[in-house]
């Protein structure tokens, strides 16, 4: 690993924050001036510098130009007592990845640098991906970098080059027809016709129609004949959303298409050819569907040829930044500050990413300028404790034991990793470490 350089006038506070790195394995080394940070970066290797914004002689603001003009892969992260609006935008400009106003918690700058060690891990991650593939893994309309997400991507990939079934699984608002169209888009079928249809949202009777099409006089009202999706898109892709809505009825008619490549208009006999392409989605459970007898079993494993699920946002919140700016490009804010971002990374979003876009469109036309907490909405704040119920016993209780056991609970739900757990249990790693400790585990 290579150390981080920390540069500040005060040698006290340089020992003070390169022993809190030392408590979280992070190699450092500090110099006390702008000057003998060039001659420091001269001789030795870094991926980060930790400097003041005021220090006497080369100014912190001069030291961050210099570094992203000579090395431009290296990270910044400003720190300053006299930070202001306008300081921290023009530090940012110049390319600083964050800024820091003293007096901060060493905690905060801990999560600050591993969110700069991780997001260098996917950049070079992205880099090996490129390179051993014929084109990008990631698509420009998905927006995400996590792991989960990388491993998505694959899946997307290997599905645009195959003509199989593909069925997405994920939750509401997660972006399962974004995820259906990229496979379109990057299919063979990418010049055909893409026709989407929500089966939760249109009633049976119309839902037949419109996947099948009718004949004139099906029906009172059809005065002439109309193809459905099937036909109009037959050499291109359908996408069936909540798939899991659809009657036992066309269930039958669905697995038919699937079968042999061939449909029927409501109220006709002429079994029509197509070759489309079908990508089914849900957030239901299919498998246990099918074990109460809601969901043909048959149709069940047609569909379920190429699954791809598409992870929640509160299980990829690393990628709750991107997102962010991603949806404030169509607003006239310049950006959102610290405490409002910290405030939306501890939420967790169970309407996903459509959630997300939604409050920060109402954050970007309540903010002047700048989203700040009084721009979100107060549901981010509250804890959401009122789903579970603690019942201490009567007699018999012991706190140290209860408290074992949720840390242990928490290590095995995150396979071991203790950063991880402790975001689960909602303490810092530091404090997770320290009751680890005193309690003996």
């Amino acid at each position: 690993m290579k150390p981080i350089l920390i540069v500040d006038n005060e040698e006290k506070f340089c020992k003070v924050i390169q022993s809190s790195l030392e408590i979280d394995a992070f190699l450092s080394d500090y110099v006390l001036s702008g000057e003998r940070a060039k001659e420091w970066l001269k001789k030795h290797e870094t991926e980060l510098v930790i400097t003041d914004l005021r220090m006497d002689g080369i100014s912190g603001m001069e030291l961050l130009h210099y570094v992203k003009t000579t090395y431009p892969d290296i990270a910044v992260i400003m720190m300053t007592a006299f930070a202001s609006q306008k300081t921290a935008i023009e530090a940012l400009k110049e390319g600083a990845f964050d800024y820091l106003i003293k007096p901060f918690e060493m905690d905060e700058l801990i999560l600050r640098i591993r969110r700069i060690f991780q997001q260098k891990k996917l950049q070079e991650e992205n880099r090996n991906l490129k390179s051993q593939a014929g084109k990008p893994v990631f698509y420009k309309k998905i927006i995400g970098r996590s792991e989960s997400m990388i491993h998505m991507y694959q899946l997307i990939q290997k599905a645009a080059t195959s003509d199989s079934t593909v069925l997405i699984l994920g939750e509401s608002g997660t972006g399962k027809e974004l995820v259906a169209e990229t496979i379109h888009a990057n299919s063979p079928h990418q010049n055909e016709q893409f026709m989407a249809i929500n089966c939760a949202a249109v009633p049976e009777n119309l839902l037949e129609s419109e996947l099948f099409g009718y004949e004139k006089g099906a029906f009172t009202g059809a005065n002439q004949r109309k193809m459905g999706k099937f036909e109009v898109a037959r050499e291109g892709t359908i996408f069936l959303d909540e798939i899991g809505d659809m009657s036992l009825s066309l269930q039958a008619k669905l697995l038919r298409v699937l079968q042999k490549k061939e449909i029927i208009r409501l109220g006709g006999h002429e079994q029509i050819q197509v070759n489309t392409r079908i990508i089914a989605a849900t957030h239901r459970q299919l498998e246990k569907m099918v074990e109460g007898g809601q969901f043909r079993q048959d149709l069940y494993y047609r569909l379920n040829v190429f699954p791809i699920s598409i992870p929640p946002l509160r299980e990829r919140k690393e990628d709750i930044p991107e997102l962010i700016n991603h949806f404030m490009k169509s607003h006239h804010v310049i950006g959102i500050d610290r405490e409002a971002l910290n405030l939306l990374m501890q939420y967790d979003w169970p309407g996903n990413v459509r959630e997300l876009e939604n409050v920060i469109e109402r954050a970007a036309i309540m903010a002047d300028s700048l989203i700040t907490p009084q721009d979100i909405p107060d549901f981010t704040n509250v804890k959401q404790i009122d789903s579970y119920s603690y019942k201490i016993p009567e007699d018999n209780f012991n706190l140290d034991q209860f408290e074992k056991y949720l840390i242990q609970q928490a290590l095995h739900k995150a396979k071991g990793n203790k950063t991880r757990a402790a975001e689960i249990l909602g303490i810092t790693r530091r404090r997770l470490y320290s009751m680890m400790k005193s309690l003996k585990l």
